[in-house]
This record gives structure tokens, sequence and C-alpha cells, in this order.
């Protein structure tokens, strides 16, 4: 057994950098708008897990089933040698694709690319343990930044799970597909889960769960900046809001000012006035169509190779061809 490799493109200083960006960019915006990935410091991440848990929280238990039962099948379309993985997290959901690929013996090496160099620290010593058989190569790295960073090492398949590019929107979803099929070599692939349109009585209260813990994980971003910018929200001050965007065909998750005030932020030497019932949007999470997302992957270069749902046609997993 070896130990896991790990590069590093992402430093914390990056990350700051990011931060002070987007929040002066968004908080400046008209609407105001903040990207979701500044939800997932590690309270946050800690409470995305209580949402996966959540009866409403559909969607990573549709994906999971959809992956326990069809990871045999996404072997065999692939026959991938090296399995990249974005957004990669604690990597669970992926056992069943390292055990299927493993299985039908192409498999040589996985490489997890995630913006949090503690989480894949964790997650590639435990790998090792388990697949000790298997090289490990951790990218810490931004996906929308650092997909030319991925070695070429064997046939690869990127996954692309937990229906993440719904969370960008259609033009940066398109620079993201087009930079995927740039680093792919011809016939290699991309694995990609989305959620499908449904109904809205399902969708909202997945993102508006009776606990509050989605509640909580939507304020979570202005603890964030409260800390990493000495601003001064009053995070009891914002309710959380979903609603569902019938014409965009998306959720949009938002928090609602309960009261006119001015927010500082001092690392920005920024004064954000906020009127009553004013919205800063946090999240869009779009929700897809087969032919949308056929139409998709072809304008970005890739053939739509297989199709997979869970039983009850909430999520699908979609496995993409470089042409």
């Amino acid at each position: 057994m070896t130990a896991a490799v790990l590069d590093v493109y992402l430093t914390e200083a990056d990350a700051e950098s990011e931060l002070r960006s987007d929040a002066r960019t968004g908080l400046t915006a008209v609407p105001k708008v903040l990207p979701p990935k500044w939800f997932y410091d590690a309270a946050g991440s800690e409470i995305y897990e209580r949402i996966t848990a959540l009866p409403e929280y559909y969607p990573f238990k549709a994906e999971r089933e959809i992956l326990r039962a069809r990871a045999g099948d996404i072997a065999a379309a692939s026959g991938a040698e090296a399995l990249v993985e974005l957004g990669s997290g604690s990597s669970e959901k992926t056992r069943w694709l390292l055990d299927a690929l493993s299985a039908k013996g192409t498999l040589d090496s996985y490489l997890p690319l995630d913006v949090s160099e503690a989480a894949l620290k964790e997650a590639t010593s435990s790998l090792v343990l388990d697949y000790p058989r298997l090289m490990v190569h951790g990218i810490v790295g931004d996906f929308t930044q650092h997909l030319s960073r991925i070695p070429a090492r064997g046939k690869r398949l990127i996954a692309f799970l937990g229906g993440t590019i719904g969370n960008l929107l259609p033009p940066d979803r398109a620079v993201f597909l087009r930079s995927a099929r740039a680093v792919l070599r011809s016939g290699e692939q991309l694995l990609v889960g989305v959620g499908l349109v449904i109904d809205p009585a399902v969708m909202v209260p997945a993102y508006d769960d009776a606990q509050g813990v989605t509640a909580e994980f939507n304020k979570n971003v202005l603890r964030v900046l409260n800390r990493e910018l000495r601003a001064d929200f009053d995070v009891d001050a914002f309710d959380h809001v979903a609603v569902w965007n019938a014409e965009r065909e998306w959720i949009e998750m938002r928090l609602r000012a309960q009261r006119r005030m001015t927010v500082h932020v001092a690392e920005l030497g920024l004064d954000v006035p906020f009127a009553q019932g004013e919205e800063l949007r946090t999240e869009t999470s779009a929700k897809f169509r087969a032919a949308g997302v056929r139409a998709e992957l072809t304008s970005a270069g890739f053939e739509l190779s297989e199709w997979w749902t869970d039983s009850t046609d909430r999520f699908a997993v979609a496995l993409a061809t470089a042409r």
C-alpha cells in the first residue's frame, strides 16, 4: 500500500481572495447574490450531511439508489482506468463505482478533486486503506478553474455527481461542459447526476424542510461572512426562502431581510443596505429534462450514451462520451 498523492492548486489564500471578490461583487449587485460554494465551511459541511438524511431531501437518496443499482452497468459501459470525481467531499457514494470498476478489472487510479484540502486528506487516507491496489491522487482545486490539472492517466471517467451541475447558471454550465470536453480525449467519458423536473410540491420541501435544517444551512453563509470578512450580519434577522421558478425550471434559495438594515463588512470597507423584505439569492438548483440534458451535452461535444433514473423518475445519472 502506498500513501495518497495530493496536488494543491487552490490555497487558503486563494480561497480568501475569491471570497472577498465574490462578496464585493454579489453584495453590491442588483439583486444581491452569493455563490453557494460559501455554504461549505466545516460547519456547513456538517449541516449538509444532516440534510442528506432528511425525509424531504430526495436527491441524495435517489442518486444513491441509481449508483447502487447501476454501478455495474456504468463500469461495463465505461471500462475506465481512471475515475476522476469533481467535488468529491467524503467520496461516500463513489465507493459503488470504485467497487464496480475494480471488479471489472480496469481501474487503477482514483483522482478526487475538491476545494477542501482537509476533506481530501481525510477521504484519501481512508481510501488507500480500503483500496490498497488503487493509486489515489487527490487534487485540491476548483472544478471551474482546474480541470486542466487532471492527469491524463489511462482512459478517464469524470464523475460529477450530486446534482451540483444544477448550481451553475446556464452560461456557466455551458462553459463547464466545454471545459470538461476540452480535457478529455475522444472516447473518454463524463458521468453526471441531474435532478429532474417533477412536482414542485415535492421539489420545494427538499430545500425548505420542516425541521429547518436547510434554513440553518442557508444562513450559514452569513456566518462565514461574519467570521472571514468581519461582517456584522444579524443572522436571525433573515428568513430562509425556497421557491420554484417555473420559467427557468430551477429552485432558488434566498435570504430575506426581516427589517431595514445596513450591514458593515469590515474587511471590504463596505456598507451594504438592505430594505425590509429585500432578498439575497444564495443558490439556484436547476432541474432538467432528458432532452435538455442531451442538447447541452451535444453542444459541448459529447454524445449521451446512457441514461439511468431512480425508481420514481426524480433523478437521473447520465453517461456521456467525448466525440
